[in-house]
């Protein structure tokens, strides 16, 4: 339960300076940068903190708020600590917000809590919705592609929960080229069409650029990318080696394995160049993955209002120039791969 302060209202100007981008061909418009629920926003934190982070993002126009099932920690926490703000705070605005949730992964015990099946799939969105104090979303996601379901099955799926009122648009994340344009013609068939792809990007991680974006691009999908930032890989938190209570020493998604010579060498050439920018490296890696039109917004976590609002300030200043591309390219991954 939140019991403090309960007199914000949002900024009267926080859609000022933000220029929304078309998801693919659909009416959809989202932020450039949008704000991603996967960590900092578990029951392992007091509430006080995501509270604030969600209201400066409303602040400075940060409409698109994206959640999962299992987003935690426990499975389930990050749906239920955005209840209770869109509770305290945000149920006004709600319907200035953007709102999306996924399931696909293990989230409950038994044959029915995983995978890409219509019971799993209705099952974790009614639940996502009770989490969350909302009657819909505005878009639900397969959150992979589940090899022993039938793709008509799972697409068969988002589109009765269209149909049913409990999601606007649907998208797929974590799938293949050529399981994006099936999955795009079956829901072209049945009448709701593939609105959002939400797959990895980074200057480290550029595995869809062999196939996926324009696989979405013909579909007329947007594009929603995660982990722009590389798991804190592409800020300055590396830069010296991995500290104490880093990221890389206590999550179950990096390790200080992953923290290689090599990446923070290419790290820290890439400051460099954000530097002559005047910009931090992670402003650098938001604007490199937000360069492709392909790309309609890049999902970042925050975990105070500080580093959402200097990560925000990657939006500012001068697009990259060519120059600055290629400097960026001799660090990065080569096309379609990852390091």
């Amino acid at each position: 339960m939140i019991t403090d302060d309960r007199t914000w209202t949002p900024a009267v100007d926080r859609y000022a300076t933000t220029e929304y981008r078309r998801a693919g061909r659909s009416g959809l418009l989202l932020p450039p940068i949008s704000l991603g629920l996967w960590q900092n926003f578990g029951a392992d934190r007091p509430l006080c903190t995501p509270r604030a982070i969600l209201r400066r993002a409303v602040d400075l126009g940060v409409t698109h708020i994206d959640l999962a099932n299992n987003y935690g920690p426990p499975y389930g926490a990050a749906e239920t600590t955005f209840g209770a703000v869109l509770a305290s705070d945000l149920r006004p605005y709600r319907d200035e917000l953007l709102i999306s949730t996924k399931a696909g992964y293990d989230m409950w015990p038994g044959p029915y809590g995983d995978g890409g099946s219509r019971k799993y799939l209705v099952a974790s969105l009614d639940q996502s919705l009770r989490r969350t104090g909302l009657d819909h979303v505005d878009v639900f996601y397969s959150h992979r592609r589940d090899p022993d379901t039938p793709l008509e099955e799972t697409m068969g799926a988002l589109d009765a929960v269209v149909r049913a009122g409990k999601a606007l648009y649907v998208g797929i994340s974590n799938y293949s080229p050529a399981d994006t344009a099936r999955a795009a013609e079956l829901l072209a068939d049945l009448g709701t069409p593939l609105t959002l792809h939400q797959p990895r990007y980074s200057i480290f991680d550029r595995h869809v650029e062999a196939g996926v974006l324009d696989a979405a691009a013909a579909a007329g999908a947007g594009v929603a990318v995660f982990s722009p930032l590389a798991q804190g890989r592409l800020t300055d938190r590396y830069l010296h080696g991995v500290p104490e209570g880093s990221r890389a020493t206590r999550s179950a998604y990096l390790s200080s394995d992953d923290v290689t010579e090599d990446l923070v060498s290419r790290a820290r050439a890439l400051d460099e160049i954000a530097g002559t920018r005047g910009q931090t490296l992670a402003q650098l890696a938001l604007r490199w993955v937000l360069r492709d039109p392909r790309v309609t917004t890049a999902i970042i976590g925050a975990s105070s209002v500080a580093q959402l609002e200097a990560n925000l300030q990657a939006l500012t200043g001068a697009d990259l120039t060519a120059e600055e591309v290629a400097a960026v390219e001799r660090c990065a991954a080569p096309s379609g791969g990852t390091l």
